[in-house]
């Protein structure tokens, strides 16, 4: 495999540093704040309806999950929701978009030993703005040769990826934490994938299967890649 390798993408959100965890805590923010309405579970279970409904028409990031937000508490208040509640929700979507980067562990060090030996790509979902803001706040930017901001990651979306690269799928590794997004559409096209498990997934990303592939690492921290291409 290490005399394969030349191009290894990253995962953005929860791989190279923290970002569910910070949904969490919003949307826990918005449950309360309609629990006279609806019990606080019961709210998570309509706001992920409202995100499922509309995910091909936003995307994925902070941006449609504020509107996301407004929509579901419309629903659930009849159309009579307070302007001041209005406001918190928009307050709470800022507040995501102004979150300080924290790298996680082991990233800063890998893609110092890792630069000058592969071609390090950038392969994220989200919001344009938003992910390059990240990526700026984060310091990293001047190790990747290549940043995409993908709508979504199917097969189709890093096969496109690729011959944009040019790279042949048996060149190439994807790193990230989501089975479902990072790791399966590109063991399907024929690449490595190398999955790096986060303690909070997004419930649309849970993905349940014990995974045997010949081209399949699982790992738990991003640094424990140098001693499989060392």
């Amino acid at each position: 495999m290490k005399n394969k390798i030349t191009t290894i993408a990253f995962d953005a959100d929860d791989t190279l540093w923290a970002n569910e965890s910070y949904f969490q805590e919003a949307e826990r923010q918005f449950c309360l704040l309609l629990e006279n309405y609806l019990p606080q579970h019961t709210v998570s279970q309509e706001l992920f309806a409202t995100e499922m409904k509309n995910l091909h028409l936003y995307g994925y990031g902070i941006k449609g999950f504020m509107l996301c937000m407004i929509e579901t508490a419309n629903r659930i208040s009849e159309n009579r929701l307070p302007v001041e509640i209005i406001n918190q929700i928009i307050a709470i979507g800022h507040e995501l978009l102004q979150k300080p980067i924290e790298l996680l562990p082991g990233v800063t060090e890998t893609l110092t030993q890792l630069k000058g030996n592969y071609r390090l790509v950038v392969a994220t979902k989200g919001d344009l703005l938003d992910q390059e803001r990240k990526l700026k706040n984060s310091g990293l930017e001047d190790y990747f040769h290549h940043i995409e901001i993908m709508s979504d990651k199917r097969e189709k979306d890093y096969r496109k990826l690729l011959k944009h690269l040019d790279c042949a799928p048996d060149r190439f590794m994807m790193l990230g934490n989501s089975l479902k997004s990072d790791i399966l559409p590109v063991l399907e096209l024929g690449g490595f994938g190398v999955h790096i498990p986060y303690h909070v997934t997004w419930t649309h990303e849970q993905h349940e299967v014990n995974l045997e592939h010949e081209r399949f690492i699982a790992i738990q921290r991003v640094d424990e890649i140098l001693t499989h291409l060392g």
